[in-house]
């Protein structure tokens, strides 16, 4: 067993909403990301990083628990939705084993410092899944009282600390230095024993709120202020492990839970197709970047497929301990990858693309297959699926931009195998199969919003652009 002084420290920092061209490491010329890019440059950067889902509260949970989101009864028929809203009765399950979970588990001080999203009912909040600690908004920052977005009839955004509402729609333009502040708290409280720190600012989710002087300077507008602040912050904590000789036992990971919307706000998913949302690589291909001095080499560019779901297994293998055996897992232990060597993943380890339910992608290797695709209107933005196979060659068209279905039915069948056997494990809403690998959400009787809305109250209210709103 690891003593605490061998046990591997750990800070994820988990944006919602950051596209693949978001970061100077990544290709941006528009927004400044020195910190970023320096620990890109002091680390690894993965290229071929995904979530298991393009909307936000399937995406985290998928994060938490190391398993696509069907599999624990998210973006599912008989589940939660794949974005919950304010007195949803769905949340992530009790019996649910997260990051938090192993962690603790294993002597860890395990805090999440922003949006959670997996359920705002008291059951499902962060301090029942395994962190001692929770300073932050439970959903994302447009299901509040923005005077945009008054005609959704939400109640005001809750700021939690732990299960409690410490303040009602929060002036969020300061937001993220309060929870920078608390993060530094967490740091030096718990600098002589193991610690997880979850920081999920909500940068850059629409509202765009950033500090003014971030505004002031920024190349790209508010999108562009909302990135150079989420640097700025990472710029702190990396500061601050420095000075407390933390750096080079910390590991430090940074990511997005789906890539950028795209509409003309200033974010960028190139060179990647599609938007937060679809199955495109734009909307699950995200940036990913992690730094442990010892373990990850400087200047690492990795191109194996890895995913989110892969955390849960490694963070359990650093600390120490195994992951849980008593369940399907959908993650792989990637330790041999973040040291710079090839993972035993196989070229062939299929990983599976699902939108609202549907079974939509496969990747195996290079080669990327749609079995159904899914057109949007230009001018109506609806949406239509569309049956029918798309095959792409992801080394030679990262952009899908040639469909060579025709010219690869050998390629097509195998992974049309790949297709069948998933739509056994986890369904597919398309075809009516429910999968029999899926375990239940969790749901509560009689479910409340934690906040309600009193005209007397004085909230914060931003004005905006709607289209800055939307």
């Amino acid at each position: 067993m690891k003593t605490s002084e061998e046990q591997t420290n750990i800070l994820l920092i988990n944006c919602d909403d950051l596209g693949y061209g978001d970061l100077g490491c990544y290709g941006s010329s528009l927004n400044r990301t020195p910190n970023l890019d320096r620990l890109a440059a002091e680390g690894a950067r993965f290229t071929d990083y995904y979530v298991a889902s393009p909307v936000c509260s399937a995406s985290r949970a998928s994060l938490l628990t190391g398993c696509y989101p069907r599999r624990v009864g998210f973006d599912h028929p008989a589940g939660a939705r794949g974005v919950l809203f304010p007195g949803d009765a769905e949340g992530l399950h009790g019996n649910e084993i997260t990051l938090a979970d192993v962690l603790r588990a294993r002597g860890y001080a395990t805090r999440i410092i922003g949006k959670w999203h997996c359920g705002d009912q008291p059951e499902h909040l962060p301090t029942h899944h395994g962190f001692d600690g929770y300073f932050g908004i439970p959903y994302s920052n447009d299901m509040g009282r923005q005077r945009c977005l008054l005609f959704r009839n939400h109640p005001p955004l809750p700021l939690l600390r732990d299960e409690e509402v410490i303040q009602q729609q929060p002036d969020q333009a300061n937001l993220i230095e309060r929870y920078v502040e608390d993060a530094v708290v967490f740091l030096r409280a718990n600098r002589s024993r193991p610690f997880f720190l979850y920081l999920a600012p909500f940068q850059v989710h629409l509202p765009l709120y950033a500090p003014e002087r971030f505004v002031r300077e920024s190349r790209n507008g508010r999108y562009g202020a909302c990135v150079e602040c989420v640097d700025w912050a990472v710029g702190v904590l990396l500061h601050e492990l420095a000075r407390m000789d933390l750096d080079r036992r910390t590991l430090v990971i940074f990511t997005s839970d789906n890539g950028s919307r795209c509409r003309g706000e200033g974010g960028s998913n190139e060179p990647l197709r599609g938007t937060k949302g679809t199955c495109w690589e734009g909307g699950q291909r995200v940036p990913f970047i992690a730094r442990l001095p010892g373990l990850v080499p400087a200047g690492v560019i990795c191109r194996d497929l890895v995913t989110a779901m892969d955390l849960l297994p490694t963070f359990t293998r650093l600390a120490g301990g195994r992951a849980p055996d008593d369940r399907q897992l959908d993650g792989r232990e990637i330790r041999a990858l973040l040291g710079g060597t090839v993972e035993a993943r196989g070229p062939e380890e299929p990983f599976f693309y699902f939108q609202s339910g549907r079974l939509t992608a496969v990747r195996a290797g290079r080669w990327k297959l749609f079995v159904r695709t899914l057109q949007t209107d230009p001018d109506t933005r609806v949406d239509t699926w569309r049956p029918g196979c798309a095959l792409y060659d992801l080394e030679s068209d990262i952009g899908e931009t040639t469909n060579i279905a025709d010219g690869h039915s050998d390629v097509v069948a195998r992974l049309m195998r790949h297709v069948e056997v998933c739509r056994e494990d986890l369904g597919d809403a398309e075809v009516g199969a429910s999968g029999n690998g899926c375990r239940p959400v969790g749901r509560v009787e009689n479910p409340r919003p934690l906040t309600a809305y009193d005209p007397t109250y004085p909230y914060i209210m931003a004005e905006y652009d709607l289209a800055q709103c939307g």
